[in-house]
């Protein structure tokens, strides 16, 4: 299990075929404030590629937008909301088709409402991560080593837990409502980047 460190783009044919598994850093939560800092990238085989952008960055990273913009590729997230619209506002493609484990805990695990990355990978996998640099400044000019292990513990885990809930989700009779969600997550991306991120389009008032 090997921690690869990049600096604004992902190197030509360092991930194998299929899914991928992605999130995001940004120095914030606040779409089109916050700034996109890193992307990790797994492909489940035990290493993960962080792709660093620093400050002024063009956003270019043509090998990293081609697996990302791949329609032949499932990207794997824990909440895919954040992360798509991210990606869209700074590297300009839509980083789909879609599996977001916390919706897919949200359908599953209905026995809890604590469906954080932290809880999922406890219960699911029997691993204990942390989330201490969760806050940490993600546009520092060097991240430490601590910043490092964060970012790819996010994307360590999701190809086994995807296996776990897509069991559960079949076992309760819920794969086809999940897929219609994982789906319907990058329209809810745009609109999020649109402007209605705060507010539930299809309520009643």
């Amino acid at each position: 299990m090997t921690v690869y460190f990049h600096e604004e783009d992902l190197p030509e044919g360092v991930l194998a075929a299929g899914p991928v598994a992605v999130d995001t850093e940004t120095m914030g939560l606040q779409l089109g404030r916050d700034r996109l800092c890193v992307v990790q990238i797994s492909d489940g085989r035990g290493d993960e590629h962080l792709v660093r952008f620093g400050a002024g960055s063009s956003y270019a990273a043509p090998n990293l937008k081609a697996v990302l913009a791949d329609p032949q590729r499932l990207k794997l997230y824990h909440f895919a909301r954040f992360d798509l619209a991210s990606i869209r506002a700074y590297l300009g493609v839509m980083a789909a088709p879609v599996y977001c484990t916390k919706t897919a805990s949200r359908l599953i695990r209905t026995y809890t409402d604590r469906h954080g990355l932290k809880d999922l990978v406890r219960e699911l996998l029997g691993h204990e991560i942390s989330k201490q640099q969760q806050s940490s400044d993600w546009g520092a000019p060097t991240l430490s080593d601590a910043q490092m292990e964060y970012a790819a513990t996010d994307v360590r885990y999701l190809h086994a837990m995807k296996e776990i809930l897509d069991e559960r989700l079949a076992r309760e009779g819920r794969t086809q409502l999940a897929q219609a969600c994982f789906d319907f997550l990058p329209h809810r991306a745009l609109l999020d980047l649109a402007g209605w991120a705060d507010e539930d389009i299809f309520a009643h008032v």
